[in-house]
């Protein structure tokens, strides 16, 4: 990029002398600008710029002295150098008062050449230094402009420290930080200042004795710092020294970012995850316990294994209660609700009325056990073991007491048991534990269990019963072992679950393929596979399966989900499709399938 010209001002009222001395001046670079009087000379200086000003001493009107001094009045071009050119000799006093005027220098007519030539282009290149120092002025301005307007809008709070400990730097982002102005900061020592107390600042005091002795450059610290309204501050604080000639320390510079928020999520995640170590060692406690006690008492391997499910899927559906609560507290009424959904009694067999109560985590897990075992002894020995048989739950709510009575009423024949089985054992410790009781009573009529259990987490609403309809009905196969022949692709990456889910389809009589553990590779299965249904994971290794699902259902190919997510937690996609939820049964698992290989409904056509 070529420079910008340089203007040269001549003065002269002789148009001849203006032709030579543009013809002598003119070279790359340089742009004269002639006069012919000094009211012109003034028109020109007031728009132009001009590194030098040649100007003939003798003229009508405003002679070049006069021209001079009122150069030198002015801001403007006060700055300006001054030739004078004469062509009358003259005594010292007159070049005295050209000097005084303001000029640099005096030359007599006729004018050598060479020696203004060589004057010109000194004022010339000075001009040229002025120009590009004044440039170099203004970008440094502007990148100075830059760095403070983003060291005021940083989140981080700059100090800056002299080789004193004094603060001589305090940046806007401090201000907003800790609330003292900069004003108020300045000139004020490390370890005075509110912002900060011995103990915190120690390592700070250390880290600059080290700076002094040029053992470190720059480091970072973990202080504790406070704002002017007392609170305090997690900060990570970032430090850099500067050093001069001979090593000696000349400022400090101290980034300060403000950590207080993500150290209370650190702290919460430690405590999350130590509540999660907790309560996954706690269940996998409680399932060893069930399976030890289910053994125990088992008769046999056959009866083992529905009974050993069944508390697994009781436990399992209390957890989704609360896992869909964030864990705060679980419906009694959705406790209820979940025998409904787990298909083991029928809502014409069971009524249930009472408050709208929320039970705590532990006492919603432990009451979830009771009703599972209510529910299942009944199936096996009492009420609804027979056709006829039904059941009665009523609870109420007195002084945060929990009141449940359990009535059969048209099962068999009563009697007292020889023994107590482990499903009484675990009704009573279980309610026990959270300092509740349990009474059975064998009346002639049938079994009444009288239960109560604090509960601290009420809602406030009106007693309702539980709406005695079913839940969302499934489809029945028409035909036995309608599995049979039907290719189902099983999308899951839990080998265990896998083959659980490869065994249960293939004693079935279907046509099994996979199982398939990668997200490509279902969604190449979903794109070219060719089968009749697809059991679909709700997450592969941590991809999600939406697009998979998008897939198979712009191609008609029916997909029931099977995952540990509940529909609050998948997206919306996947969660409007049948869901099978983990742990499952067999015949969970089988039922949800065959709804969805079942044939429509067919319609009556009137001829």
């Amino acid at each position: 990029m070529s420079p910008d010209p340089v203007r040269i001002l001549i003065v002269d009222d002789v148009v001849e002398n203006l032709e030579a001395l543009e013809a002598l001046l003119a070279h790359d670079g340089v742009e004269t600008a002639r006069a012919g009087s000094g009211a012109e000379a003034l028109e020109l200086l007031l728009v132009n710029e001009f590194a030098l000003a040649l100007l003939d001493v003798q003229m009508p009107g405003m002679d070049g002295f006069e021209l001079a001094e009122l150069m030198r009045g002015t801001e403007r071009t006060r700055r300006i150098p001054i030739i004078f050119l004469t062509a009358v000799a003259t005594d010292e006093t007159r070049r005295f008062r050209g000097y005084e005027a303001g000029a640099v220098d005096y030359l007599l007519k006729p004018i050598d050449s060479l020696v203004l030539r060589s004057k010109v282009e000194v004022f010339v290149e000075l001009h040229r230094h002025r120009q590009a120092l004044a440039r170099h002025g203004d970008e440094l301005s502007r990148a100075l402009g830059r760095l403070q307007a983003h060291r005021d809008n940083s989140p981080l709070a700059i100090v800056e420290f002299d080789d004193s400990e004094r603060i001589v730097g305090w940046s806007k982002g401090a201000e907003r930080m800790f609330g003292w102005s900069e004003r108020e900061m300045l000139g004020g020592d490390l370890a005075t200042t509110a912002w900060s107390d011995a103990d915190g600042t120690a390592p700070l005091h250390s880290l600059f004795a080290d700076f002094r002795a040029g053992v470190k450059q720059r480091d970072m610290l973990s202080l504790v710092l406070h704002s002017r309204q007392g609170t305090d501050i997690d900060t990570e604080c970032y430090c850099s020294a500067v050093h001069g000639a001979g090593g000696r320390l000349l400022s400090v510079e101290v980034q300060i970012l403000d950590v207080t928020e993500r150290r209370r999520a650190e702290k919460t995640q430690r405590l999350l995850v130590g509540e999660l170590n907790h309560r996954v060692k706690n269940t996998m406690a409680s399932v060893q316990a069930i399976a030890s006690q289910t053994l125990r008492h088992s008769a046999d391997p056959a009866d083992f294994a529905p009974t050993f499910i069944g508390r697994i899927h009781a436990l399992s559906k209390a957890h989704s209660l609360l896992s869909e609560a964030t864990w705060k507290a679980a419906s009694l009424r959705e406790l209820i609700h979940g025998q409904f959904d787990m298909g083991v009694v029928g809502p014409d067999r069971l009524s249930a009325s009472g408050p709208d109560v929320d039970l705590e985590p532990e006492p919603s897990l432990h009451l979830s056990m009771v009703l599972h075992e209510l529910v299942t002894n009944a199936l096996k020995y009492g009420a609804l073991s027979t056709a006829e048989g039904h059941v009665a739950l009523n609870w109420t709510l007195e002084d945060e007491q929990l009141h449940l009575e359990w009535v059969e009423r048209g099962g068999p024949p009563v009697s007292p048991p020889s023994r107590t089985g482990f499903g009484s054992m675990l009704i009573e410790r279980s309610l026990r534990s959270e300092g509740g009781a349990s009474t059975a009573t064998y009346e002639p009529e049938g079994l009444r269990w009288t239960l109560t259990l604090p509960c601290a987490v009420v809602r406030k609403s009106a007693p309702a019963a539980i709406p005695r309809t079913a839940p969302q009905p499934v489809l029945q196969v028409t035909t036995e072992g309608s599995l049979d022949g039907k290719s189902v692709l099983v999308v899951e990456d839990e080998p265990l679950v896998a083959l659980d889910i490869l065994t249960v389809l293939g004693e079935s009589g279907a046509q099994v393929i996979g199982p398939v553990t990668t997200h490509d590779q279902a969604l190449e299965q979903a794109r070219t596979g060719q089968f009749d249904l697809v059991l679909l994971d709700g997450n592969l290794q941590g991809e999600t399966v939406e697009d998979i699902a998008a897939l198979l259902q712009a191609r008609a190919i029916p997909f029931l989900m099977v995952s540990g997510y509940g529909a609050a937690q998948l997206p919306d996609l996947l969660a409007r499709q049948p869901i099978v939820t983990k742990p499952f049964s067999a015949e969970e698992l089988l039922r949800a399938a065959r709804s969805l290989l079942a044939p429509s409904p067919a319609m009556d056509i009137a001829v």
